[in-house]
């Protein structure tokens, strides 16, 4: 599968934020965010081709237990099963960052951080060509959201920029008859630097405080700026 990078890391997102974790970040994304912070796995996905042996080779060399499959979206990614039933037999834990476009099948999850994709993600005609009405119809999938929740423990994460983006999750979520705990919805600010993110955290976290929600940080942005490899 081609792999854009493996590190060892504090998880800064969602509420497993700051154990330390092994990310794989597997390049190639079926969507197209205008904010996207890594489109070295998405945009332009770029990487080395690795088996699924040479991946738990390199990733025996961290201390860590915690394990995060990542990208670009990484349910695309070829021998994504594999992987995912060789690190469960490793005992590790696995946490899948995924858009929610694709179903889980069988796939070995402890943790499914599903982050479907609102209005104000889907990028111009003018930026990203026939990928904008691609992105348009794929970036949420009520069925398949239903889908992960069923299959095992979740967070549903969402990038937010103020009142309008919360008022279209509870509108989607009403509509398409999907039941969250509140708890378990988690609003993250919009942003991939230090500024804008404390420019809307503030405005962020008094609307997690109206609804019920869960406010959560990209602490590796705080510790580390906006770099690969954190």
């Amino acid at each position: 599968m081609l792999i854009s990078e493996i590190f060892h890391s504090i998880q800064g997102e969602g509420s497993l934020a700051g154990v330390p974790s092994i990310f794989i970040r597997t390049s190639g994304c079926n969507l197209r965010c205008v904010w996207c912070d890594t489109p070295y796995a998405s945009w332009n996905p770029t990487g080395e081709e690795m088996s699924v042996g040479q991946i738990i080779e390199k990733i025996s060399r961290f201390p860590a237990s915690h394990v995060v499959l990542t990208g670009g979206e990484p349910m695309i990614a070829r021998e994504i099963d594999t992987l995912a039933a060789e690190l469960h037999s490793l005992g590790m834990h696995i946490t899948i960052e995924t858009a929610a476009t694709v179903m889980p099948g069988g796939i070995s999850c402890d943790l499914a951080s599903l982050s479907p994709k609102l209005a104000h993600s889907t990028p111009g005609v003018e930026i990203a060509g026939p990928w904008s009405e691609r992105h348009e119809k794929t970036r949420w999938q009520p069925e398949v959201i239903r889908a992960w929740i069923e299959h095992g423990d979740y967070q549903l994460k969402f990038v937010v920029n103020g009142s309008n983006d919360v008022n279209e999750i509870i509108r989607m979520l009403e509509k398409d008859l999907i039941e969250v705990p509140a708890h378990k919805i988690l609003l993250m600010p919009e942003g991939v630097d230090l500024q804008s993110l404390r420019d809307s955290a503030l405005r962020v976290a008094d609307l997690c405080k109206i609804h019920g929600f869960r406010y959560t940080p990209r602490l590796h942005i705080d510790l580390y700026g906006n770099t690969r490899g954190t």
